[in-house]
């Protein structure tokens, strides 16, 4: 924890130190509830930017495949399987012409 310095009126800080007493806290926990409390209401939410949502990509699917859109570039390449130095063989036998 971050120690701090708030100043109060007299008024308020007794008002606070009767709260707490009534509440069997110390003072010091009720700001720090006051304060967070004051400071989750009003809270912003996350604003998208402007140009969120403005152009069509023409899919439907997007919000299903966003994990592969989002992430392809970042996936590790796979190496391509090497041309065997050898022919394959099939197990069929060639005939022979004369």
């Amino acid at each position: 924890m971050k120690r701090t310095t708030v100043f109060l009126s007299e008024a308020l800080e007794r008002e606070l130190q009767l709260h707490a007493a009534r509440e069997g806290r110390s003072t010091a926990s009720v700001v720090r509830e006051a304060l967070s409390e004051y400071v989750a209401q009003r809270r912003t939410p996350g604003k998208l930017p402007s140009f969120a949502g403005a152009f069509s990509s023409g899919r439907s699917d997007t919000a299903e495949r966003h994990e592969e859109l989002l992430f392809r570039e970042r996936a590790p390449e796979r190496a391509a399987p090497k041309p065997s130095a050898s022919p394959v063989h099939t197990g069929r036998a060639r005939r022979r012409t004369r």
